[in-house]
């Protein structure tokens, strides 16, 4: 039998650019070195038995779980959607036991799904590009019954230690962008923990596809197409969408010039259009950024992920947050290499 396979699929902070990954826009996410390890180890069995640590009893699944939405969505208990997803697309060959042990703390928005999802990938032998790896992840979370965009896998899977990855979802390229060694990040946990199958996350991507069929993909349109829109509430999205496009590129360029105190001014920015034009932060969350703005030394704050709860990110300088007085759980944050991470040898 064959020995058993390990792998620590890495979460995801993003600096910038969130709900732009399904409307062909921009992100800056940088791979952390919180994440989910899985220790795949094969028995020969025709099925898979999980054990985690986030949960009491283990879950066998079956080996040739067809790729069929209504099944994987609606097994229980809720976490073997997931699993079951990773299976179905992901095709493994041979049965054993899979153990799950994690550093991050789930529902807190830092994509602790697809830090799973890129190392259960990997252990069954995924292969390819870390876009490959990705778009296998989302197909997964997507038969789950969550709508994800690839932002999520492709920033655990192809992060690189000391940079954000510059997405560009219109071509799916990717481009490197280094963090000056003088910049902190660190993440808050709000303590408003959500799955964003229970949210209103689904309705926000058929809110920005009802824009689109007005003004075409949102993170390709500009400024000035916004005015084809009649419905408020339709040209308050698509106008976060547009703004955060152009923040996106802002802050990638304040990072590789070192002028961090315009790039953390372009992150508060987009954290008050993710409150009022997108409507998905919370009293809890804009509390967190207005105390992390505060603080002396800090730059710029805001709310990461889906939203509707979940984290906040700051961007500082070396040691300005004390992390142990903060009024939530803190973590001080290092880039890291992505689970399928590859570099171009020159």
């Amino acid at each position: 039998m064959s020995l058993a396979r390990r792998a620590t699929g890495p979460g995801r902070v993003n600096l910038i650019g969130d709900h732009t990954d399904y409307n062909r826009g921009l992100a800056l996410p940088i791979a952390i070195d919180l994440g989910t390890t899985v220790e795949f180890t094969p028995t020969g069995s025709s099925g898979i038995t999980f054990f985690s640590t986030l949960h009491r009893q283990a879950i066998t699944l079956p080996l040739g779980l067809p790729p069929d939405p209504e099944l994987v969505g609606t097994l229980e208990p809720s976490w073997a959607r997931l699993l079951a997803g990773v299976i179905a697309t992901v095709r493994p060959e041979i049965g054993g036991v899979c153990r799950i042990v994690t550093t991050l703390p789930v529902g807190a928005g830092l994509s602790s799904s697809a830090a799973l999802a890129t190392a259960l990938a990997k252990v069954f032998g995924a292969t390819g590009s870390p876009m490959a790896v990705a778009k296998l992840c989302q197909q997964a979370e997507n038969l789950s019954g969550v709508p994800v965009g690839i932002m999520d896998p492709l920033a655990c899977a192809g992060g690189r230690a000391g940079s954000a990855s510059l997405i560009d979802f219109s071509t799916l390229s990717v481009e490197y962008v280094p963090i000056p060694g003088s910049a902190e990040i660190v993440v808050v946990d709000s303590g408003e923990h959500r799955a964003l199958r229970d949210t209103e996350y689904a309705a926000r991507v058929a809110e920005c596809e009802a824009a689109a069929e007005t003004i075409g993909p949102l993170g390709l349109a500009d400024e000035s197409d916004l005015a084809r829109l009649r419905d408020p509430l339709l040209l308050r999205r698509a106008r976060h969408v547009v703004s955060e496009c152009r923040r996106v590129r802002q802050v990638a360029e304040a990072l590789v010039s070192g002028h961090l105190w315009a790039a953390g001014t372009y992150m508060t920015e987009s954290h008050r259009s993710l409150a009022e034009d997108f409507g998905v932060s919370t009293p809890g969350l804009d509390s967190l950024v207005d105390h992390l703005r505060s603080i002396d030394g800090v730059y710029g704050a805001r709310m990461t992920g889906a939203g509707f709860g979940g984290s906040v990110v700051a961007l500082s300088r070396t040691d300005a947050i004390d992390v142990a007085s903060l009024p939530a759980p803190a973590w001080r944050v290092t880039t890291t290499d992505g689970t399928a991470a590859y570099h171009d040898r020159g």
